[in-house]
């Protein structure tokens, strides 16, 4: 592929000579018009703004700020884990996904043991899914960027250096031997890329996992990580209220957010007001139905068949949204009937889990850049018990996103993707990109999302008020990282809303009213990144929750 220009190529390269922004100068929201960034740790923000600022592109400064978020934002995520990406691409006017997602092993024996002894559900280097991050990363260089991987690389190589931590210079040397690979490569700047790409998924790196693996008792090896490929695919996408939402497909939750969209439509929200109790008790009981459909249906696409245009056409949404009760919280799980075209399949009262399930966060990135590319990513590992190897890559416990339940589309197989909680947004209006979101918080991702989607949609607040207004969340739902094979059992908390403590009383007293199971929560509910676009202005506007340690910063 030939670089889209050329000049700007030139310029990154002088751009590590020159003075850049630095983390103590970057704060949770800014404004410009020479592009922006909104991710977790300030170092790395500041990594992808010194890629912008050197005139590199969104994707650049994406790649660059994803792999410092790997030493940033360690626990989160980390350069073994997986990042599901959105790009807007202004040259093709087109918003595609970006699979950075490692599948499960290939080897049958691997699967037979998952049957036979259970998905570990508590952390273990058997659950771990091939890494997909460093792929990801590769791929989006070469298909939207224009700088090398060295470059990429460069602010997370001087972060290593600093660092305190044992794994930091191995983790560097391995990056670097990539770089090495790179330089040596003869050829395109795509070429070089893959040559960075094979040393980690074939060359000695590879060799080093695998003795890690092998060493830790983990199920891949080396062909799994050579069939590693980030696959470039449509995303799903609805019309709300004259924008266009774009999601990652149903090897992600993605989709749900758009069924929850779809199903709120026949409501005026906006009248209702922000916050009110007829607001949040329609949301939520939205979400319900949404959520039950995505434990029942959603699952890597390449293995199982997802009835998604079915789950999102006018005639199911309609049928859906008559189950809502506006007067009267649902204790049901009420998954639909697509492919009958009915509006429940199941009317049940499950139970509670029993299983206290662990939970290693995520974290955030959503990049634009000045000539009207976007990026939103939701990079993440869920390391839990697993700790790096001798090259300093850590890998998560994603496997565990799926279960043995044979008659379930999320069950695990072999090389199958699990269907993970990261999901990105983009969102386009008149055709240009106007919204990215990205947020930490497992099952709450998507919640989240539909509140800070909203409050700007329907209630007009700008990124630095949307990310900070108080939310809320339903724990109505499936245990994403649960893999117990009888699927009731994974419920979380039937009937729970949990809502912030800024919420007033007599909102709360209502929603009790209506059988709500009330929660109430001081701390965030769940960690958004937010940029908006203003065309008329030209203006970037980008935000971070300051009290989820998100940060955010606009390009000189």
């Amino acid at each position: 592929m030939k670089h889209l220009f050329a000049i700007p190529f030139t310029v990154v390269l002088l751009a590590f000579s020159q003075p850049h922004v630095t983390a103590d100068e970057i704060s949770w929201h800014a404004s410009g018009k020479n592009g922006a960034v909104a991710a977790g740790h300030a170092d790395s923000v500041a990594a992808g703004l010194r890629i912008l600022d050197g005139g590199g592109r969104a994707a650049d400064a994406a790649a660059a700020t994803i792999l410092a978020l790997a030493v940033t934002d360690y626990g989160s995520f980390a350069i073994g884990g997986e990042v599901p990406v959105l790009v807007y691409d202004a040259k093709t006017k087109q918003v595609k996904s970006l699979s950075g997602v490692g599948g499960a092993p290939q080897d049958p024996a691997a699967i037979e043991w998952f049957y036979e002894n259970g998905i570990p559900s508590m952390g273990s280097m058997k659950a771990a899914p091939v890494p997909g991050a460093v792929d990801l990363v590769v791929t989006l260089l070469k298909l939207y960027g224009t700088i090398s991987f060295e470059q990429a690389v460069t602010p997370t190589l001087e972060l290593l250096d600093k660092g305190k931590e044992a794994w930091h210079p191995h983790l560097a040397v391995t990056l670097r031997k990539l770089v090495d690979a790179e330089r040596a490569a003869q050829g395109s700047r795509e070429d070089k890329l893959k040559a960075a790409r094979d040393r980690f998924y074939i060359g000695d790196v590879a060799d080093e996992l695998e003795a890690w693996y092998i060493a830790t008792g983990a199920f891949q090896r080396k062909p799994d990580l050579a069939a590693q490929t980030t696959l470039v695919e449509d995303p799903v996408s609805i019309a709300y209220r004259g924008y266009t939402v774009y999601k990652c497909g149903p090897w992600t939750q993605g989709p749900v957010l758009c069924q929850n969209l779809r199903l709120l439509e026949g409501f005026d929200l906006h009248a209702m007001g922000h916050l009110s109790a007829d607001c949040i008790h329609v949301m939520t009981e939205a979400m319900k139905l949404g959520y039950a459909d995505r434990d029942e249906y959603y699952a890597d696409p390449r293995f199982s068949s997802v009835p998604m245009a079915e789950l999102l056409s006018d005639s199911y949404t309609n049928l859906r949204r008559a189950l809502i009760d506006v007067q009267h919280a649902s204790m049901d799980r009420r998954p639909g009937d697509p492919a009958k075209m009915q509006a429940l399949r199941t009317d049940e009262v499950p139970d509670n889990e029993t299983e206290k399930i662990p939970k290693q966060d995520t974290t955030t990135c959503v990049v634009a850049d000045r000539w009207g590319n976007v990026i939103a990513a939701t990079p993440s590992c869920n390391m839990l018990t697993n700790t790096p190897g001798p090259s300093g890559v850590n890998t998560g416990n994603r496997v565990r996103s799926m279960n043995t339940n044979p008659n379930h589309p999320n069950r695990v197989q072999a090389g199958k993707r699990p269907r993970i909680t990261l999901t990105p947004t983009l969102v386009l209006k008149d055709g240009l990109p106007v919204i990215a979101i990205s947020v930490a918080g497992g099952d709450v991702q998507d919640q989240t999302t539909l509140n800070v989607l909203l409050n700007h949609i329907e209630f007009g607040m700008s990124p630095r008020e949307a990310v900070t207004a108080p939310r809320f969340q339903v724990n109505h739902h499936q245990d994403s990282f649960n893999p117990n094979p009888d699927r009731n059992a994974a419920f979380v908390g039937r009937g729970e809303l949990k809502v912030n403590e800024e919420i007033p009383e007599a909102v709360r007293k209502n929603l009790a009213d209506r059988g709500h199971l009330l929660g109430i929560v001081a701390s965030p509910i769940a960690h958004p990144v937010m940029i908006f676009i203003d065309h008329k202005t030209g203006l970037m506007h980008a935000a971070g929750d300051p009290k989820a340690k998100r940060h955010a910063g606009v390009a000189r």
